[in-house]
């Protein structure tokens, strides 16, 4: 069985127990749901889950409401689940850090899959000079770092293609959900702030390097 604990929120119970069922075929056994945003603030803070599908409507507080107060307190892997199927829809979904977005009907086997597939990415330990980052918490020397959503997931990208240069253009796709044009100074300014967190000289980083011309490079050695 798998140990994850699994949130559900959406107001059609119909969805919940079909995704129930799947994931419980699937190997989950944590699984918890809420059919509002109040309901699931509660589950968030008494349960600590891995892992939250969210429908982005909901009776009372919006899916989008619902991932900032998320991200707030913890980088865990958020899944959209949402009838809205418009790109500028998916766009604002990824741009509030949502990790996936599926739209309406779907089918239950594939969510379950990305369910997997987003949890291995995040339950692997992964460590590089004082930064330790385990169970979506970025740590320096033991301490937890204060990250955003978006500096969290520039982190991860960079992290998931380490020693492989990605230019602007594939980190505004990945991270953002945009395309390129106009984010060259915001994504400047995400490095900047990153790099201060995590490098021990921002002026000179160890890590997050600049190719000049190309874009960056995430150095990563084991035990540097």
């Amino acid at each position: 069985m798998i140990s994850n604990k699994i949130l559900i929120v959406d107001d059609e119970i119909e969805i919940i127990e079909l995704l129930e069922t799947v994931l419980k075929h699937e190997g989950f056994s944590h699984i918890f749901h809420a059919t509002t945003g109040t309901e699931a603030l509660s589950l968030l803070k008494a349960l600590n889950p891995d892992l939250v599908l969210l429908d982005v409507m909901l009776p009372d507080l919006s899916g989008h409401q619902l991932i900032k107060e998320i991200h707030q307190h913890r980088q865990i892997p958020v899944l959209f689940i949402s009838a809205k199927t418009e790109e500028f829809d998916r766009l604002l979904g990824f741009a509030l850090g949502a990790d996936d977005y599926i739209t309406k009907p779907f089918s239950a086997k594939e969510v379950a899959f990305r369910v997997k597939a987003r949890l291995k990415t995040t339950t692997k330990t992964i460590q590089f000079g004082n930064i330790t980052i385990t169970d979506g918490i970025v740590s320096k020397n033991n301490e937890p770092l204060d990250l955003t959503a978006k500096e969290y997931k520039l982190l991860m990208y960079l992290v998931r293609h380490a020693n492989k240069i990605v230019s602007k253009e594939q980190i505004c796709h990945e991270v953002w959900g945009e395309d390129y044009f106009e984010f060259d100074n915001t994504i400047s300014v995400h490095i900047r702030r990153l790099r201060k967190k995590i490098e021990v000289d921002p002026s000179k980083p160890k890590h997050i390097t600049t190719i000049i011309g190309l874009g960056y490079k995430f150095v990563y050695k084991e035990g540097y």
